[in-house]
């Protein structure tokens, strides 16, 4: 499976306007595939939306896209407010859950880290090792690597019924050790990191993933 992640940077003022017109126009888009996760930004970049689309690979992508807009079900008419977009093709880990409707936030932060060329294969393993102790604390929404779009990105997703449980889970973690994950103390080589972000993201009314 891959995840399409879709970034749009908004005018000032437009996003209760966008997010109307996105999901009235994804109840005729819904029918070529559903979409996995609708958020806006809460803290960090302001005015920015992020919609997920899961698929099976890159052939169904294309295939899905031609055909809502050949039938004209997408896109929504929101060119008007958009500033910039990306689109970034991201493979799940092997340890990272399948997105799925329902309700886990609702604030999600997302953590995209940038690494160093080549780091990838030691990420993996320190991940692999390092997370169940982790999730004794909160789950993990999701754990990505970019594979078309901006390169060498690693994203997580963390989900919480507010920031105060967001704050004390990471305090939790920190206090015993297990995090953030030292590939130095589980025998793995080390990997560098060359620039980190976080956002908090708030989902929209007709996200699936509440």
């Amino acid at each position: 499976m891959i995840y399409e992640m879709r970034t749009y940077d908004l005018k000032p003022r437009s996003l209760p306007e966008v997010e109307k017109r996105f999901g009235e126009m994804y109840e005729k888009r819904r029918k070529y595939s559903e979409l996995a996760a609708f958020w806006h930004t809460e803290i960090g970049p302001l005015n920015q939306i992020i919609h997920v689309w899961p698929y099976r690979d890159l052939e169904e992508r294309g295939r899905i896209r031609a055909a809502a807009v050949k039938d004209g079900a997408w896109p929504p008419d929101t060119g008007e407010f958009i500033v910039a977009m990306r689109s970034e093709i991201m493979i799940p880990f092997a340890i990272s859950p399948e997105l799925k409707p329902g309700k886990m936030g609702p604030y999600f932060e997302m953590r995209t880290y940038t690494y160093a060329t080549g780091a990838l294969p030691n990420i993996i393993q320190v991940w692999e090792k390092a997370l169940p102790a982790r999730l004794q604390f909160s789950p993990l929404c999701a754990a990505w690597y970019s594979e078309l779009g901006g390169l060498n990105k690693f994203v997580h997703i963390w989900p919480y019924p507010s920031l105060d449980a967001r704050n004390d889970a990471r305090s939790k973690a920190r206090a015993t050790g297990v995090w953030p994950p030292s590939a130095k103390k589980l025998g793995i080589p080390e990997y560098q990191l060359t620039a980190q972000e976080n956002k908090i993201l708030m989902p929209a009314s007709f996200s699936p993933l509440q």
